[in-house]
C-alpha cells in the first residue's frame, strides 16, 4: 500500500473546477496583449463541438491500465509540434502509415495487443527555453507553436493571437475526421498491410524482414478465418487515439466538460493530455489543471527529479492509485539514465504506486551541430531505449510503452540509423520547427529494436 508519509502539496480533496489552475503560477504561456479578444476567443472555443468522446477516453484508460500489467504495450508517437500548413491529407496519411507499421512490427514480435496513441490533432503548442528571441540587436516574442504566433521573425507573426486557438481546434478536427475516416473506411485492414507500405520499404535495409512479417500475419489471419469459417471482421480496423501535451491552458479548460452519464470533467480536445518537464511544478497551474480531469494523463520526468518529489506527484495526480490513470514519461538521455532511473524505480515500486512508465528517448538526447542544426543521434535514441529495458528488469518494474517524435516522411533530421545519416544529410531535407524527428525508416528501426530487446530479456 502507498506510505502516507509524504503529504501531497494540494489537499486530495480540495475543490476543483476547470479554472482553478487560474490562481496559481503558471509558466511557458503566452501573454496576450489584448485580454478581451482573449475573452472572446476562449468563449468561442467553449461553444465549439468536442473532439473526441468521454467512451474513447475511458477505454483508453483501460488499455493503459492493460499496458501497465503488461498485457499490452503503449506506442505513442508524432510530430514534435503539428503546424498548420501540414494538415493536408498527404502529411496525415504518412504518420498514421507510419504508426501502423510501427504497431505491426510490435503486434507480430511481442505478441502483445499495442495501443496506438498519435502526438497528433492538437500538438500545436511548444515550451522553450526563453521567452524571447533576439537576431541582429532585434528581440521579439520566442514561436510557441503555431496555437500562439507564427515561426517568421516579424514582430507582427511573433505577436500571440487568441484567435489562433480557434484555427487550432479546426485544424484538430480536420486531423481527427480524415483519420477516423480512413480507420472506418479500411485503411488499416489487417486483411491488407501491404496496402499500408511506404514508398521507401521496397529500398529499406528492412525491407525483407518487414516484408516477411507482413505474409506471416496474412497467412495467420488466413489459417485462422478457415478455422472459423467466415471472415473475422473485428482485424478490419484498429483503435486509435490521440495526445497532446497540454501547454496553453485556456484551450484546454475550454474544452474541459462534463457528459451525461459519466463522472466528473474530460479534457475532450484529446484522448491523453501529458504535462511537460517544464510544468511539472507540484505547486503550479498544470498540475493543479491535471489533478482534476478524468482523462488518463502523463508526466514528463527528467534527470532532475528526486524521488520525494515524484512521490508527491504522483500523490497529486492519482491519489485514488486508478489503474490507467497515470503515465510516467522518463526522458533522461543516454548518458544519464543508468544514474537517475534507478532511483525512481526503486521508489515508485517501494511505495506500491500503480503507473504505467514509458520511455521518451528523445527528448534527453537533442544535440546542436557547427552549423546550427539541431539534431539526435540515433545511436543515442537506440542506447536509451535498451538502458531502459534494462533497467526496469534489474528494478523488478515494465517498461510499458516509447514516446516518439517520428514523422512519416522522407526528413533527414536525427542522425544516423540504416543509411547512416551524416551532418552533410541535414540540408537535405529537415523540415521541422522545433525538434528533429525520426523519418519512417528510422521509426521502423526503432520497432524492431524494440522487439528484440524485449525478447533478449524475457528468454
Amino acid at each position: 500500500m502507498p506510505s502516507a508519509s509524504i503529504e501531497p502539496i494540494h489537499a486530495i480533496h480540495e475543490p476543483w473546477t476547470p479554472d482553478t489552475w487560474r490562481a496559481r503560477a503558471g509558466v511557458q504561456m503566452p501573454s496576450y496583449p489584448d485580454a478581451e479578444a482573449l475573452e472572446n476567443s476562449f468563449n468561442e472555443l467553449k461553444a465549439l463541438p468536442p473532439l473526441v468522446t468521454s467512451r474513447e477516453i475511458l477505454s483508453l484508460k483501460q488499455q493503459l491500465a492493460d499496458a501497465q500489467e503488461g498485457k499490452a504495450f503503449l506506442l505513442q508517437g508524432g510530430d514534435c509540434a503539428e503546424t498548420f500548413a501540414e494538415c493536408s491529407s498527404d502529411t496525415i496519411t504518412n504518420r498514421l502509415k507510419v504508426l501502423l507499421q510501427m504497431s505491426l512490427v510490435l503486434v507480430h514480435g511481442l505478441k502483445l495487443p499495442v495501443v496506438r496513441v498519435g502526438r497528433f490533432a492538437g500538438q500545436y503548442a511548444k515550451p522553450r527555453s526563453a521567452d524571447v528571441e533576439t537576431r541582429d540587436g532585434v528581440t521579439l516574442p520566442c514561436y510557441r507553436g503555431d496555437i500562439v504566433n507564427s515561426p517568421e521573425f516579424t514582430e507582427a507573426a511573433r505577436r500571440p493571437d487568441p484567435r489562433r486557438m480557434i484555427r487550432a481546434h479546426a485544424r484538430s478536427a480536420m486531423t481527427m475526421n480524415f483519420v477516423r475516416s480512413l480507420i472506418d473506411g479500411g485503411f488499416a485492414d489487417l486483411h491488407h498491410p501491404e496496402f499500408w507500405d511506404l514508398g521507401w520499404v521496397r529500398e529499406s535495409p528492412h525491407a525483407a524482414d518487414y516484408q516477411k512479417m507482413v505474409a506471416n500475419i496474412g497467412d495467420a489471419l488466413r489459417f485462422m478465418e478457415t478455422l472459423a469459417g467466415r471472415r473475422i471482421q473485428s482485424f478490419s480496423r484498429v483503435d486509435f487515439h490521440t495526445s497532446h501535451e497540454a501547454l496553453l491552458l485556456p484551450y484546454e479548460e475550454s474544452q474541459t466538460r462534463q457528459v451525461p452519464r459519466a463522472d466528473g470533467w474530460f479534457n475532450l480536445s484529446t484522448h491523453f493530455p501529458w504535462i511537460g518537464m517544464r510544468t511539472a511544478a507540484l505547486d503550479g497551474a498544470h498540475v493543479e489543471y491535471f489533478r482534476g480531469i478524468a482523462n488518463p494523463i502523463a508526466v514528463k520526468i527528467g534527470p532532475s527529479v528526486s524521488p520525494d518529489a515524484l512521490l508527491r506527484l504522483i500523490d497529486v495526480l492519482n491519489p485514488h492509485d486508478e489503474p490507467g490513470r497515470l503515465g510516467l514519461i522518463h526522458r533522461m538521455g543516454a548518458g544519464n539514465i543508468a544514474d537517475k532511473l534507478p532511483a525512481l524505480l526503486d521508489a515508485v515500486k517501494r511505495e506500491g504506486r500503480r503507473v504505467l512508465w514509458v520511455c521518451d528517448p528523445m527528448h534527453g538526447n537533442t544535440e546542436s551541430t557547427q552549423n546550427g542544426f539541431k539534431t539526435r543521434q540515433f545511436r543515442n535514441i537506440r542506447s536509451e531505449i535498451e538502458q531502459a529495458f534494462d533497467l526496469h528488469a534489474a528494478a523488478g518494474t515494465r517498461l510499458g510503452g516509447v514516446h516518439l517524435e517520428l514523422t512519416g516522411e522522407n526528413v533527414t533530421e536525427c542522425l544516423g540509423g540504416a543509411r547512416q545519416l551524416t551532418e552533410a544529410d541535414l540540408h537535405r531535407d529537415y523540415r521541422s520547427t522545433v525538434d528533429p524527428r525520426l523519418n519512417y525508416e528510422q521509426s521502423l528501426e526503432i520497432a524492431m529494436l524494440i522487439v528484440r530487446k524485449r525478447g533478449a530479456i524475457e528468454v
